[in-house]
């Protein structure tokens, strides 16, 4: 028995050290990935033609059930096309395809991709012209103020250049996502695609009664009469519950004033009570335009405009990229926890 008792506790300790060893090395590897995620000299530009992609698609399937005497001539028709349209383009003709440029932007609670959407529009920018449109295919169940703040003023470049813009919303565009949205020409939502959520939500967990009664004081000093309101650990009185609602009352204000300002034809009052609503019935408030899914809208786009997808991308190694896996774990763990006990949310 005391021989099985040791032969355990070596095992026992050898399984720690490892486990212990293994955070550390994870540890290490996320610190890495962190110091070296916005090194510009290590991003690409991704450009992808995908009306070539779209065309191809439909060539393939022609080809297969098209019968065996009218494939030859349909592949000699479509040469003579494709010979026409390289003439155009290199001459400048009034029949070439204007552009439409293709952006994603897949939202999560600080709204991480700002830093990739701010390069690709800097980089459209510079080549577009008044007859080009641009098109963000965005995801976004919303998130922090400021970060979805910066994200929308990102998107107003496009405007402010002269440039069409259209946002296309296949599944979720809410709160911090429709703050985003709001900005476009037009909006283009999959029916039952989530959009809405104009409203502003805070919850802070509060310790102050479980450190009483374990006699624990906690000292916050601060220089401002509201430099700190609500917190998690000190006591909150009612003056402090009255500042920190009068705080998320204007941010609701500013959030229904830049939606109003960006969608005048909206009824504001009436869709900002936090509340959100699939794409058929957003159509009927006005909170979108048409209802289709960003596939449908494109391939009929394309029938008369060159699609380019734009989309930066940072070059990391393996043990950054296994680094920012095991930190992304972390990070939406963190998420989910902030979501329901933190800071203020568009919502």
């Amino acid at each position: 028995m005391t021989e099985f008792l040791v032969d355990y506790g070596l095992f026992l300790a050898k399984a720690v050290t490892f486990v212990v060893a293994l955070l550390f090395l994870v540890s290490g590897i996320v610190q890495a990935a962190s110091r070296n995620r916005h090194r510009e000299d290590e991003g690409t530009l991704r450009v992808r033609h995908l009306s070539k992609e779209i065309d191809a698609l439909k060539e393939d399937l022609r080809h297969e059930i098209l019968p065996e005497h009218l494939r030859k001539l349909d592949l000699k028709q479509h040469k003579k096309d494709e010979k026409k349209k390289r003439k155009a383009e290199k001459k400048g003709a009034d029949d070439a395809k204007s552009r439409l440029f293709v952006l994603d932007f897949d939202g999560d609670v600080h709204a991480s991709e700002v830093d990739n959407l701010r390069r690709e529009i800097s980089a459209l920018l510079q080549v577009a012209d008044g007859n080009d449109e641009v098109v963000v295919r965005l995801e976004s169940p919303g998130g922090l103020v400021h970060s979805y703040g910066l994200a929308a003023s990102q998107l107003l470049r496009i405007r402010q250049h002269g440039l069409k813009l259209t946002v296309c919303v296949d599944m979720v565009a809410a709160s911090g996502g429709y703050l985003m949205a709001c900005i476009a020409d037009r909006i283009i939502a999959a029916p039952f695609a989530v959009v809405g959520s104009v409203g502003v939500v805070a919850q802070i967990p509060n310790f102050h009664r479980l450190l009483k009664k374990h006699d624990v004081d906690v000292e916050l000093l601060t220089a401002g009469e509201y430099k700190r309101t609500m917190t998690m650990f000190g006591e909150n009185t009612d003056k402090d519950r009255q500042k920190f609602q009068e705080e998320l009352e204007d941010t609701h204000l500013l959030f229904k004033e830049f939606v109003r300002e960006n969608r005048p034809s909206l009824d504001v009052d009436r869709i900002a009570t936090g509340e959100h609503w699939y794409g058929i019935r957003g159509k009927e408030l006005g909170l979108v335009d048409e209802l289709m899914t960003s596939d449908e809208y494109l391939v009929k786009r394309n029938v008369d405009a060159e699609i380019y997808e734009i989309h930066w991308e940072i070059k990391r190694k393996l043990a950054e990229r296994l680094g920012l896996s095991a930190e992304g774990v972390l990070m939406r763990t963190f998420d989910k926890w902030l979501h329901r006990n933190g800071s203020r949310w568009l919502q």
